[in-house]
């Protein structure tokens, strides 16, 4: 690192540590030339304020650059005195900060008017009245059949002529109307005056995974002051300590689940019929009274401006935007789509920003700007599943269902090409059909690949156009329309069976999501690209799944690495990294990708990490999938857990490999004794005794307690039970029993006394045998072999990563901060291996003992508690 990059002020609102130097560096580094940066750092090494400080700090000092670049651009040219340019640059410069001081202004204003409405709110006074809404609406929508039938739609070529003439302005003017009038000279509809064109500054998108997560980081935004990115001119006033602070101007975007304020919307049980609700109100033959009043008008615009600046007057999140919205009468949703242009930094979740659908519904561009994603581990896994989708057979059949009643009921009023694509909809549904029950009869394998052949093999379907077939259903919104008159159908008749026998009639609870819309979804993958995803079946039970999988996210990641100007992906554990250069971004040149591991704030003395290879009885530990639930290896297991429990004080993880070997192991330790004697209690008694323990399971249930065991418990309850028992254990503390890649294993803050050991049982690694990992597997190795490697070889890498990622995410889940200590024990003879050793975090590698059996890691585990705390 040069000279330069060590004096950097990045204006951390604390003293950093040199990790953090080094982090905030490479970030950096990363915006400025343009790449695509790989960043690990361990939780608890300040990683959020260490990206918000890095990109912040490159953002202003690029923005003051290029304004002064601008600045002699300029005023360059010509045969002006030097005189008469510097007069020039100066009143550009004054103009610029006039413009920022306007809006600086109109925010200190709305800091004043939120602190006095606050202190009224909390000195008892009445509420300010609030701006009368459409709430006492007269109409409320007809509830009648009629809303539910299709609109015309007319032949494919029609259609695209009349999507473009059929568009009606404010007045009610046809095109074709306003076309005429404007050839006679009259003026259809009155000119826009001009408005100041936006221009959209270069800013920062930041992603994570949740909306919660976001919250956090705009808390830790909130701590940093930044110098403004416009300096004033030497003189007076140029040291006003308000000319050296600049307010980071943010704005979180959401979906309308998160911001939709209309009862009558948000109350919906989905997001799906929350979107399809939202755009129905906006259509031109919804009734005016029926339209929801919270959408931004043009009698509106100045409560969207207000929204605006209350948005950028501090630092909001997600619950923030919404109850402003609520407050202002306005809705959140739309509204805060033109405060982006101001903002220098949007904080959005995943799906809206990896999803080009979604960024397109938000008029989002990344042309230029930078693109921040946190909690990137599981972004390959994101961009697969969110293009994934999948439909079970019971679905299919109540789709068909729904679409054969609505046909009946509306035959008559079908016409044309309506009447045409819904029988191809029956048809294609049929055929679906027919292909899982007839795979579902075919007893030999559980799952496999589809072949589409057979599965698009129904009567008339190698007819259908299956290209115009899903634009019909999109552009005629049949699944919204059919669903739609099944929930009215459903609900009028329980209405009048109740009014016959003198009831109350009993609401139908909405579905999670409309069936027909759902398997929509399914059909618009059949127009996939069949070189980046496959189609699979699976059993269980007594339904089958029919699944797209996306099995290369390249294609729909590349977009946003070519538009933005630089990428960030930054996570605790980003190792192995190899994944996102070979998987993800295989098109870049290598010089264009920067990786940086960064080491923990921890001392080495503070962590004890250790492959534990063999068992107290002298047998290799093998948790293979074929050797594992041996009784020989589960009494293994069951002693060490033993013995590491009682020299580990306070709260203990265990991570299992799956759910379904950590309920045969609990089945075994109860029946099984630890010694061979009369008296010798079972495994779990012993475990029970020693600390109480708790269990991650699958189901929701309510916690139930019986003998020291919390079973079925959800994870916030589980968590806070485990967190009692750890607190009020006087050094007993906990046993938890846990899942890698289970909800316990990632994102769980297992700091100090919740987390003083970590065992993580086995790796983690996929079925090879399921007709998914080996489609996987055989497209990584064929890839490979196309680009002159060895594919065998790469489909090994690929697999072995996936593992090591999942264990990764649970032995980052006890060093939370720098006065934190641990041990994490990983119990396996394959934990030995170089191979395995070298695809675990920098910060693990660098304190990893040598391999050991149980009997010697007991000596460790004495020593290293020993000097604790």
């Amino acid at each position: 690192m040069d000279d330069d990059n060590k004096e950097r002020d990045f204006h951390h609102p604390y003293e950093p540590y040199d990790i953090q130097k080094e982090f905030m560096n490479a970030v950096y580094d990363c915006l400025e030339n343009g790449k695509v940066g790989i960043f690990e750092s361990p939780t608890g090494t300040g990683k959020s304020l260490s990206l918000i400080c890095g990109s912040l700090t490159w953002l202003r000092d690029h923005k003051r650059q290029k304004f002064e670049e601008g600045l002699v651009t300029e005023t360059a040219d010509g045969d002006e005195p030097s005189w008469v340019l510097e007069n020039a640059r100066k009143q550009k410069r004054q103009a610029a900060l006039t413009r920022r001081q306007e809006l600086e202004s109109r925010i200190a204003k709305i800091k004043e008017k939120e602190r006095r409405m606050k202190e009224r709110y909390q000195n008892g006074e009445p509420e300010l009245k609030r701006r009368k809404v459409a709430a006492d609406q007269k109409k409320e929508e007809e509830a009648d059949e009629a809303r539910f039938v299709l609109g015309d739609y007319e032949s494919d070529e029609e259609a695209a002529t009349s999507s473009r003439q059929g568009k009606f302005d404010e007045l009610g003017l046809s095109a074709e109307t306003q076309a005429l009038m404007e050839e006679l000279g009259y003026t259809a509809k009155p000119k826009k005056e001009p408005e100041e064109e936006l221009i959209d500054e270069i800013k920062i998108f930041f992603c994570s995974r949740t909306h919660s997560q976001l919250a956090q980081f705009a808390s830790e935004m909130r701590r940093v002051r930044m110098p403004p990115s416009i300096t004033p001119e030497p003189g007076p006033g140029a040291d006003d300590p308000s000319s050296l602070v600049e307010e980071v101007k943010q704005i979180t975007l959401g979906s309308r689940k998160n911001l939709c304020i209309n009862p009558k919307v948000n109350k919906l049980a989905s997001a799906t019929w929350i979107n399809e609700k939202c755009l129905e109100l906006q259509q031109p033959s919804t009734s005016s009274d029926c339209k929801c009043p919270y959408m931004p008008t043009k009698q509106t615009a100045a409560l969207v401006n207000e929204f605006r600046d209350h948005a950028l007057a501090k630092i909001r999140d997600i619950e923030d935007l919404g109850a402003l919205g609520k407050r202002l009468g306005i809705c959140p949703y739309y509204a805060s789509r033109p405060a982006t242009k101001h903002c220098e930094v949007v904080t959005l979740p995943y799906p809206l920003l990896l999803q080009k659908s979604a960024r397109e519904a938000l008029d989002l561009s990344l042309k230029d700007h930078v693109v921040i994603i946190d909690e990137a581990h599981n972004l390959m896994d994101a961009i697969a599943g969110i293009y994934s989708v999948s439909v079970t057979l019971a679905q299919v059949q109540e789709a068909r269902s729904q679409l054969t009643v609505y046909l009946h009921k509306f035959r008559n009023k079908l016409k044309g090409k309506n009447r045409v694509y819904v029988a191809q909809t029956v048809r294609i549904l049929d055929s679906i059909i027919a292909y899982l029950q007839a795979t579902q009869m075919d007893a030999k394998r559980t799952d496999g690949v589809v072949d589409m052949g057979a599965l698009m093999s129904g009567k008339g379907v190698d007819q259908i156009n299956l290209l115009k077939l899903t634009r019909y259903i999109q552009d005629s919104r049949l699944a919204r329309k059919v669903d739609g008159y099944t929930t009215y159908a459903e609900q009028s008749r329980a209405e009048h069976q109740a009014q016959q026998r003198n009831l109350l009639p009993t609401r139908r609870s909405a579905q999670s999501v409309p069936v027909l819309t759902h398997v929509q979804g399914f059909l618009l993958s059949l127009m996939n690209p069949t070189a980046e995803g496959r189609f699979f079946y699976s059993k269980d039970g007594s339904d089958i799944t029919l699944k797209y999988l996306l099995l290369d996210p390249t294609f729909h990641f590349k977009d946003i690495v070519e538009d933005a100007r630089a990428v960030v992906l930054a996570g605790g554990t980003m190792s192995p990294m190899s994944d996102y250069e070979r998987h993800l971004l295989p098109y870049l040149d290598p010089s264009k990708i920067m990786t940086l591991s960064c080491g923990h704030v921890i001392p080495a003395s503070s962590l004890l990490a250790v492959p534990v290879v063999k068992a107290f009885s002298g047998t290799e530990f093998d948790f293979t999938f074929e050797k594992r639930k041996s009784e020989t290896m589960m009494i293994d297991l069951g002693h060490a857990i033993l013995r590491f429990t009682q020299r580990v004080p306070d709260g203990v993880v265990v991570f299992f490999p799956s759910y379904s070997y950590l309920d045969t192991c609990i089945e075994a330790w109860k029946r099984l004794r630890t010694g061979s004697h009369e008296n010798a209690s079972s495994f779990w008694d012993s475990l029970v005794t020693v600390k109480p323990v708790f269990l991650e399971q699958r189901s929701q249930q309510p916690p139930v307690s019986t003998n020291s065991t919390v079973w079925g418990a959800a994870v916030d309850s589980v968590l806070s039970a485990y967190s009692d028992a750890v607190a009020s254990g006087k050094g007993r503390g906990a046993l938890l029993f846990a899942v890698i890649g289970g909800s316990l294993s990632e994102g769980i803050n297992f700091s100090d006394a919740l987390g003083r050991g970590v065992v993580v049982v086995g790796l983690p690694f996929p079925n090879p045998h399921s007709a998914e990992w080996k489609a996987k597997t055989q497209y990584i190795s064929a890839k490979a072999i196309g680009s002159g490697q060895d594919g065998k070889a790469a489909a090994r890498e690929f697999y072995e990563n996936a593992c090591m990622r999942a264990v990764n995410q649970c032995v980052g889940r006890a060093i939370r901060h720098r006065g934190d200590y641990a041990a994490i024990l990983m119990l396996d003879s394959r934990y030995a291996s170089p191979r395995i050793q070298a695809k675990l975090p920098k910060w693990i590698r660098g304190s990893l003992a040598n391999a050991a059996g149980v009997q010697a890691v007991e000596n460790q585990l004495d020593e290293f508690f020993a000097g604790k705390p």
